[in-house]
């Protein structure tokens, strides 16, 4: 590991939220005469990238990237998850987890371009991001030094944070009462902090400018919407019959899925660090995709190829949340995913309808479901008196173990 020194450029990881807005004054407070050089990664966040360059100029940076990622990061990234049905305590679509990879990537080739001495993240001490950046920018430049202010600076908490931009003049978008901790990105929402750090108080869905993405079921339509997707390869390719983009697939179904209360999620979750935390999420367009793509998989995928898979969907989710992406085991457990996916092609119909996806038909040219073999009625094709020797073999184990018990008075 390099050794610790003063460093003369840093390159941050810049969301312009609360953490990052007050971090480029006090890394020029805390380390006179450094250069800072933001970098935000473009994952989808929308109107929140607007007004980004001059904040960051004027509280002190020298210059700011804004990189597009967004393309990159559902192809690359949420897709081969949505295609190892990785979820993460049955619950988590892991929209925070697999956008971190991507964007400190980016940040760790920027910073080796800029020849930074160090690489600075606004990641709590308390959260999953800091590991998720700190493996990724160890994977990429593994000698250069990280700051993470959290972890070393006085200030205690999100209201000292507010009192310091207030001292410091820097505008934010918040205000204490609406202090949510949010991390938004063009697959979901995460809302945490504030009323909802207590599991015991209900998330309010229905106040005025809570939800983001949608409307809470109770406000939704009382009419169903019908919505088909299209899968090559596991792959979503298009929506309705319109062939598409990656990305314009999410915002499609992002569009469908938030006007029918589709995809929020309120969690208590095991974090990385030990501790339980609790959020809302809202992922409507990623709850579609994984909804329709397993539904997909039950006429495609052979019942032992589904067991191996399911198991092994635990583990490729505990790589992504844990910040493992670029291991050797996530690019393994990919290869095995990738053959599964050859067969997984054709159309899911769904109907949307106050927050529940109810299957409205599924067919593929690679269907594994013969309908003369499983009808009810007549067929050629089965002898079901087949069936007596299978069950004599099959329970077999437990007549001996009977018969046994008898004699031995059991």
């Amino acid at each position: 590991m390099a050794e610790t020194k003063i460093p003369k450029k840093i390159v941050l990881a810049y969301s312009g939220g609360l953490d990052t807005s007050i971090i480029i004054p006090w890394l020029k407070e805390t380390y006179p005469g450094c250069e800072v050089i933001a970098v935000s990664g473009d994952v989808g966040q929308g109107t929140e990238l607007d007004g980004l360059e001059e904040k960051a100029i004027k509280t002190g940076a020298s210059k700011l990237y804004i990189e597009d990622l967004t393309d990159e990061f559902i192809t690359d990234y949420v897709f081969p998850t949505v295609k190892a049905g990785a979820v993460y305590e049955g619950k988590y679509l892991l929209g925070t987890s697999f956008a971190r990879p991507i964007i400190a990537k980016r940040i760790a080739e920027i910073a080796m371009k800029e020849g930074a001495d160090a690489i600075c993240h606004g990641c709590t001490g308390k959260g999953n991001d800091q590991v998720r950046f700190e493996l990724t920018i160890k994977a990429f430049c593994p000698d250069m030094q990280i700051i993470a202010p959290w972890r070393i600076w006085d200030i205690k908490s999100r209201d000292e944070e507010i009192d310091y931009a207030e001292a410091h003049n820097i505008p934010l978008k918040i205000s204490r009462e609406t202090n949510y901790s949010k991390d938004k990105n063009l697959w979901h929402i995460s809302h945490e902090g504030l009323d909802l750090e207590d599991p015991a108080n209900e998330p309010q869905y229905n106040k005025p400018g809570f939800l983001e993405l949608g409307v809470s079921p109770e406000q939704a339509p009382d009419q169903a919407t019908y919505v088909t997707i299209d899968f090559e390869k596991g792959i979503p390719v298009a929506v309705d019959g319109e062939k598409m983009k990656g990305s314009d697939i999410v915002r499609k179904l992002n569009a469908l899925g938030g006007a029918n209360g589709i995809g929020i999620t309120d969690i208590v979750e095991n974090r990385l660090v030990g501790m339980k935390s609790r959020g809302v999420y809202e992922t409507p367009g990623g709850t579609i995709l994984y909804y329709a793509h397993a539904a997909l998989e039950t006429i495609t995928l052979d019942k032992q190829t589904a067991r191996v898979k399911e198991q092994l969907s635990h583990q490729y989710a505990d790589l992504v949340y844990n910040g493992q992406w670029f291991t050797p085991l996530r690019e393994a457990l990919d290869a095995f995913v990738d053959s599964t996916q050859q067969t997984v092609n054709g159309t899911v119909k769904l109907k949307l309808y106050k927050g529940n996806i109810i299957t409205a038909g599924i067919t593929s040219p690679d269907t594994l479901y013969d309908e003369e073999v499983a009808t009810f009625d007549e067929d050629n094709v089965y002898n079901q008196a087949d069936s007596a020797g299978f069950i004599n073999l099959f329970g077999l184990p437990i007549k001996v173990k009977a018969k046994l018990d008898q004699k031995r008075g059991k």
